[in-house]
């Protein structure tokens, strides 16, 4: 009787793979090993809290010099002209380092030992989202947090803004969000491409070119179809106050980025069970 059992370690088991906790520290371990993913993630907040301190000296330097519509914008949404002034450097990273985190891995063929440990393949790609969305969590926090605490006294003297005003503390903790969820789209992209080089150009193409272009369009279709891209709408929960003319709220924004993520992660994963890497 006891022969009809198959040990914890039989085919049963082994189809399963690995959990996903084990895999979860397996890309731990990896990202953590990789020291230009540590500097870069290091660099990446040093940078961003310099720039947000230069930026902000600069406009109080030329305050008198502004027009007086952009003086006012800044005395109304303080907290997103503190927040906006590094943002860009760090998206543009988190981005790359989103694509590399796993289009680098078809590149180099390490894919497919973590996919032979795993034939269901798709817990690859949650293990691989979730440790690096976290990081970026963690990191965007204390970039976000650092940015505000540096650029709100130098603003107090023309726009004063505090940790407790009305909408401030949703914004900082928005923006590590909007980068967590920003990093988790280039993965997706990333994972769909599967080439490093490729993967980057669409993803800041996304962020650099057909944004601000798609701000061009004429007329009330060309606002929402600005509004509707993925960065474009998820940088709304940066800001403090809602202004004149937004299409979208907040936090519709960031839904909106999150579910631009999560069909390109679906995407992402229905092509992974069915492609060879």
């Amino acid at each position: 009787m006891t022969t009809a059992t198959a040990p914890a370690s039989g085919p049963a088991t082994q189809g399963r793979g690995p959990g996903l906790g084990n895999l979860m520290l397996s890309e731990w371990t990896k990202i953590r090993s990789v020291r230009s993913t540590v500097w870069s993630l290091a660099i990446l907040v040093v940078l961003t809290l310099v720039f947000t301190a230069l930026f902000m000296e600069m406009g109080i330097a030329n305050w008198d010099k502004t027009d007086a519509s952009q003086r006012a914008e800044m005395r109304l949404d303080p907290t997103g002209t503190i927040l906006g002034s590094g943002i860009l450097l760090s998206q543009l990273a988190v981005c790359v380092l989103g694509v590399m985190a796993i289009a680098s891995e078809y590149s180099t063929g390490m894919i497919r030992a973590s996919l032979l440990a795993v034939p269901r393949r798709v817990p690859v790609l949650a293990a691989k989202g979730t440790v690096f969305a976290l990081l970026v969590l963690a990191v965007g926090e204390v970039t976000a947090f650092g940015s505000f605490f540096i650029g709100a006294p130098i603003l107090h003297g023309k726009a004063p803004v505090a940790i407790g005003d009305p909408g401030v503390l949703r914004a900082v903790v928005g923006c590590g969000l909007y980068l967590a969820l920003l990093g988790l789209f280039a993965l997706a992209v990333g994972a769909i491409i599967r080439h490093t080089a490729a993967s980057i150009t669409v993803v800041i193409g996304f962020v650099l070119v057909i944004t601000p272009m798609a701000g061009l369009l004429p007329g009330s279709v060309g606002e929402h179809v600005h509004a509707w891209l993925p960065t474009q709408a998820g940088f709304m929960i940066t800001q403090q106050h809602s202004r004149a003319g937004d299409v979208l709220g907040p936090w519709q924004g960031l839904g909106v980025l999150a579910l631009w993520t999560a069909v390109l992660l679906a995407v992402a994963a229905v092509q992974l069970r069915r492609r060879d890497a």
